[in-house]
């Protein structure tokens, strides 16, 4: 099985000098590595082509942020399974072969994320994947081991395999023909959960996500924009509005939609009440840009869930801030 693991550079020089050793260490007999580097201005290319002889580059000719970056790349590799790694994330000796034999002996499983450890406190669970992510009723996302900012110890309670419904972008393979018949990542991201998005579209084709815990790295996380940059928050609130938009099967769309009107309104002003009141104007810009761009978005909205059961657990937000179940198996 042919896999490809490429890495998305954007003047992080410093990244891949700490973080790419790792990967070909441990890699390099099993995959072919790739740099995609989206038009750096550093010196991060002539870094890794000095360094790392055996690392192929990639040259895209713009910034265009994770999805477009990626899209861009993979056009031009030869491979059975893409494996989208972060630029910020140590992986494990024989991290791969467990990820390679759940692809061989499920033909129907099209993508999968290992167990993501928290590189800075390696007991814990990292917010953006942890132990496999799903969604609830409201299209919020959350992760088995990270709820909201509350961050599992990993005492081996995710050492399974088992479907999930998102993995995360910061470590996620795919099978290359099936990221090519969805159409790859929406670009209209730019970048933050797009890849729940691949997810959700993979899912309405027929195939399954699968979270394969034998396999184990350590992400940085929030490496490219941190969490008190706004511009962060307008790409989480937009982007995960638009994967309600573009998946929310019908007879639950309005619902929703007036649902999280309501739910981001709060969360507007609890970061009022913090004193990030500029938090609050991402919101904001966030719902504008989604209904200034509404036709163009619903007419995305091409094939849905058969059924309503997209979601696991109907309000993490209920759950998290009134019955205060902070841990997976605690959920209802």
């Amino acid at each position: 099985m042919k896999t490809a693991i490429v890495i998305l550079n954007w003047n992080g020089q410093k990244l891949l000098e700490q973080f790419l050793p790792s990967v070909v260490n441990f890699s390099l007999d099993e995959a072919t590595i790739y740099i995609a580097d989206n038009a750096s201005t550093d010196d991060s290319v002539s870094y890794v082509k000095t360094h790392f002889p055996s690392v192929k580059i990639i040259k895209n000719s713009q910034n265009g942020g994770y999805s477009k970056g990626y899209n861009d790349a993979l056009k031009t590799i030869d491979a059975d399974i893409y494996c989208l790694l972060n630029s910020d994330v140590e992986v494990t000796e024989n991290w791969l072969k467990p990820i390679t034999e759940a692809f061989r002996n499920d033909i129907n499983t099209a993508i999968i994320q290992p167990k993501l450890l928290d590189f800075k406190e390696k007991t814990k669970f990292e917010y953006a994947g942890a132990g496999g992510g799903f969604i609830d009723i409201f299209g919020y996302p959350y992760c088995r081991g990270r709820i909201f900012n509350y961050l599992e110890t990993d005492h081996g309670q995710f050492d399974d395999e088992t479907e999930i419904f998102w993995a995360s972008g910061a470590c996620l393979f795919i099978r290359s023909t099936v990221y090519h018949e969805v159409g790859g990542l929406d670009e209209d991201y730019f970048a933050h959960q797009e890849e729940i998005d691949l997810c959700w579209r993979t899912q309405n084709l027929g195939y399954k996500v699968k979270y394969v815990g034998s396999s184990s790295v350590y992400h940085v996380g929030g490496a490219t924009l941190k969490e008190t940059n706004p511009h962060k928050t307008f790409l989480n609130f937009r982007n995960s509005l638009l994967n309600v938009v573009k998946n929310v099967p019908k007879e639950r769309f309005l619902f929703v939609i007036f649902s999280r009107l309501l739910l981001d309104g709060i969360a507007g002003i609890k970061f009022i009440i913090e004193l990030r009141p500029i938090h609050t104007l991402a919101i904001i810009k966030a719902h504008i840009s989604l209904y200034k761009n509404s036709i163009k978005f619903l007419k995305k909205r091409k094939k849905l869930q058969k059924k309503s059961s997209y979601f696991k657990h109907t309000s993490i937000v209920s759950q998290y801030f009134i019955f205060h179940r902070i841990k997976f198996k605690n959920l209802k």
